[in-house]
């Protein structure tokens, strides 16, 4: 919970990489956070130093827009052999579809977390996961009809197969993420930490603190001066970047 997910990197001027001793100095000693190639990947390495069994997987993100997943595998997982049986292990995924605790390999067992409920659906091959969350309240009506809100309860986050993966089965990807027009992460700019009661994320100029509560998730937003986005990440995420920032939201398809 202590790591964020992020990409600032791509807006600040400088490149992501799947080499792992960067991704182990930017995370563990410049205190940064990363995407998915990079928090997952170092998260694979302290399995394989603690002794655990796991294979890294490539996930298809589901496209809410599209209706369908992405072709090819842009999201690094891992899955984790405990006490002889599978589960699924992602720390970067982010916002509220983050999960906190291993999900166990079962297809269609509601699996509860504070966040709402994850499932796992099998499907020969293929597995899905999805989640079904809560209403969000948002205290701040100028934010109520924001594309950032989240209008959908139950999502659709992505699919894998079980085919063991490397590094090396991402690059190529992670080039295209953080250079093609297209790409959410050249879109948006964001960055997101759990909390013990929720999550707080700053998307663009916009500011988030998420509370779960039992039946609801309280929602505070509000915008953040350019002036003020420095300080921001620092009281907020623990983050101080080396180069200069530049926030970005134009519009693609992402809610917290």
């Amino acid at each position: 919970m202590n790591i964020p997910f992020e990409n600032l990197s791509i807006h600040s001027g400088e490149k992501n990489t799947m080499d792992l001793q960067i991704i182990y100095d930017k995370i563990v000693k410049s205190n940064r956070g990363g995407w998915c190639c990079e928090n997952n990947l170092l998260f694979s390495w302290v399995l394989k130093e603690m002794g655990y069994k796991f294979t890294i997987l490539g996930g298809k993100v589901f496209n809410s827009q599209e209706q369908e997943f992405l072709p090819t595998d842009c999201h690094l997982i891992n899955l984790v052999e405990i006490d002889g049986k599978q589960y699924l292990a992602d720390v970067s995924f982010g916002v509220s579809c983050q999960i906190w605790h291993p999900l166990e390999l079962i297809s269609g067992k509601d699996q509860l977390q504070p966040q709402g409920v994850f499932r796992l659906i099998n499907n020969g091959m293929k597995w899905v996961l999805e989640k079904t969350g809560r209403k969000q309240m948002v205290q701040d009506k100028a934010f109520a009809n924001s594309s950032l809100v989240n209008k959908r309860l139950t999502k659709t986050l992505y699919s894998f197969i079980l085919t063991p993966r490397d590094a090396d089965h991402f690059q190529e990807m992670s080039d295209c993420l953080q250079t093609s027009p297209e790409s959410l992460f050249m879109l948006k700019s964001i960055c997101s930490l759990q909390t013990p009661t929720g999550f707080r994320a700053l998307i663009g100029y916009t500011y988030s603190e998420v509370t779960f509560k039992e039946d609801s998730d309280l929602v505070d937003m509000k915008e953040i001066p350019e002036c003020e986005i420095e300080a921001l990440l620092r009281e907020k995420f623990n983050l101080v970047l080396a180069n200069k920032f530049t926030p970005k939201n134009n519009k693609a398809d992402y809610c917290i």
